[in-house]
């Protein structure tokens, strides 16, 4: 049954270390820690994925800043609570790492699949420069009745056919993770610079 779920939510990504472990929370004893990975775009910029690793995979005491791995696992997401309000925090789970060298063209390098469910009903806009985009928020459920709550960003005609989804429906998406930075406002004259993450999508394919 478990292997079966893990099968509804897979990333492979390779990128370069760059920030320390920082202590997460422990599991039966099993400590977890978050670091970040910079993830190429095919535009010479970079994404910054923030990523969890058991301190079985690798010893979290060195220092790893700079170095290159290839991570497989899921894209995982919680509820954090702020002030008012629940935020929600999204990371990959890593269940394999290992170290590569840079050049390795065999790796994946920001690569995800989902197969989950529409939770609430998909936001279709143009851009000033008309360009059409879908925002869908997708449930992948996990073992022992968790799900995973995704958001995923459509764009052209995958934007027009995303936007008929209805809340429940079943659906597979291809794609990378990818980062954007926003301001959110936290005050009257206050705001604050923020980093989202979503998954932008290539693919799509509605299960009927």
């Amino acid at each position: 049954m478990a292997d079966k779920i893990i099968e509804n939510n897979q990333v492979s990504m390779m990128g370069k270390i760059a920030a320390g472990f920082t202590f997460s929370h422990q599991v039966f004893g099993e400590g977890f820690y978050m670091t970040e990975l910079l993830v190429k775009r095919l535009s010479d910029s970079e994404d910054r994925i923030p990523v969890m690793v058991s301190e079985r995979l690798v010893d979290v005491t060195q220092d790893y800043i700079g170095e290159y791995v290839e991570i497989h696992g899921q894209f995982r997401s919680y509820n954090r609570h702020e002030e008012k309000h629940n935020r929600l925090v999204l990371s990959v789970f890593s269940r394999e790492l290992k170290f590569v060298e840079e050049e390795d063209e065999t790796v994946p390098v920001n690569q995800i699949f989902l197969d989950g469910y529409i939770c609430k009903p998909p936001v279709y806009r143009k851009t000033p420069l008309g360009r059409e985009i879908a925002d869908v928020l997708l449930a992948v459920n996990r073992p022992y009745g968790k799900s995973d709550y995704i958001p995923c960003i459509c764009w052209g005609r995958n934007a027009r056919y995303a936007s008929a989804f209805e809340v429940g429906g079943h659906v597979l998406i291809w794609g990378r993770i990818q980062s954007r930075e926003y301001m959110k406002r936290i005050g009257e004259n206050e705001t604050e610079k923020r980093v989202a993450y979503e998954v932008s999508v290539s693919k799509l394919e509605y299960m009927e």
